[in-house]
């Protein structure tokens, strides 16, 4: 890690940072460890984010101490020296749900940085979902599949990844203070994107989405997609920034990720193929499923966020109601949906393969209680949380990877 700085930040851990065999500032911690290549401006940049935060003056000077303590080191040593991290706790520079775990090799470019302001993570979400929806329309409408519609059906796949792309960038623009907490290897909380260039991008993936939407969807898909644009906006922008607020921000969550794209995919293919509109039982099924499982994600994904978010006065049910509590009821909500997907098999099961169904069901729940059990054994560390928050993702992508054979 070029002129890198390991700043220490909530789990207890000894860690040490050695540059050619010499330690350098052994710290106790009271977070997990941030590792950010920093440069220039990026090491004003940190400074400034860390002085935002006056409830935690103390961390704050302890952060600076071996921040400045770093500087010095590195001047007494050769400019391209790398300094290596390295912690007695398992739980340092665990990966977030992009995958990214602080290695600033994998940020060296605008590219790089534009992908991890894309949150890859929720990209892969959106593809699964619009190929499982389109997959089982085609299946069940075999004659009405033309291939001459795939240009169309990648256009509107582009569309979806560009108001993907505005949600997850407008959050990021408003969250920097709070991500310089959280996700410090996010482009703009880590300097790898200016503002400038954050509203440039995310101004071009609103426009761009629209118009592709306005000019082969239609009216009505073109509304529905600016109604999530227009409920992303609010979920970050103020004076709204309705995630400020739990329920109202679980509801956005859940509406976008939920109804919208799945309702809007399923409508727009039928019309695409000059079918009737008409719902399916699978259709409503993967809706409602998908609907309760964002809901999940919207109460589990701010678990890893609760220092940052108790910083900004940012209440979310992770900062009111404790880690355990509500991992636990995303777990029993989870659990509810699975028991719900297997009754809704057999209810309809002329439209169903209710073996398959049931026993995908049955066999992520299992997957769920053991991430579960392993989150309480591991004390709810930081790193167990986060791993666990990773796996509610894969669960996710589990559910339309399967929904095409259910």
């Amino acid at each position: 890690m070029q002129n890198g700085l390991a700043i220490a930040a909530t789990v207890p851990s000894v860690i040490s940072c050695t540059v050619t065999g010499s330690i350098i500032s052994p710290a106790h911690t009271h977070t997990y460890i941030l590792v950010c290549s920093l440069q220039g401006t990026q090491q004003q940049h940190l400074q400034h984010s860390l002085l935002q935060h006056p409830q935690q003056q103390q961390r704050q000077q302890l952060l600076l101490q071996q921040y400045h303590s770093y500087q010095q080191q590195c001047r007494q040593q050769q400019p391209n020296r790398t300094v290596q991290c390295q912690s007695a706790a398992p739980s340092a520079a665990f990966p977030g749900p992009d995958g990214w775990s602080g290695d600033s090799s994998q940020q060296s470019s605008f590219m790089s940085a534009f992908w991890r302001f894309l949150r890859p993570h929720t990209i892969r979400g959106t593809i699964l979902g619009t190929t499982a929806v389109v997959s089982k329309v085609l299946i069940t409408n075999s004659h009405a599949i033309d291939w001459g519609l795939l240009p169309r059906a990648i256009m509107g796949l582009l569309a979806l990844l560009c108001g993907n792309g505005y949600i997850v960038g407008i959050n990021q623009i408003y969250d920097v203070d709070i991500d310089a907490v959280n996700k410090p290897f996010l482009p703009v909380a880590a300097g790898d994107l200016s503002p400038a260039t954050a509203w440039i991008l995310v101004l071009a993936l609103a426009a761009a989405g629209l118009s592709i939407v306005a000019t082969k969807f239609g009216p009505l898909i073109t509304q529905l997609y600016g109604f999530g644009l227009a409920l992303g906006t609010i979920y970050s922008v103020p004076p709204l920034r309705l995630k400020r607020f739990a329920v109202p921000a679980f509801m956005i969550i859940a509406t976008v990720r939920g109804f919208l794209l799945n309702f809007g995919v399923y409508y727009a293919t039928r019309a695409a193929l000059k079918l009737p509109f008409v719902w399916s039982p699978a259709i409503l099924f993967i809706t409602c499923f998908v609907t309760m499982f964002a809901t999940v994600i919207a109460i589990t994904k701010d678990l890893p966020d609760i220092e940052g978010d108790k910083a900004n006065n940012i209440s979310t049910f992770a900062t009111r109601l404790g880690v355990k509590n509500v991992s636990l009821l995303g777990v029993g909500m989870l659990l509810l949906n699975y028991v719900m997907a297997a009754c809704f098999a057999f209810k309809y099961s002329p439209h169903f393969n209710v073996p398959v169904m049931v026993g995908a069901h049955a066999l992520l729940a299992v997957v769920l209680v053991l991430r579960s059990a392993k989150l309480a054994a591991a004390g709810y560390t930081q790193a167990a949380i986060n791993s666990f928050y990773r796996w509610i993702w894969n669960l996710f992508y589990a559910e339309y990877l399967l929904f095409p054979f259910f």
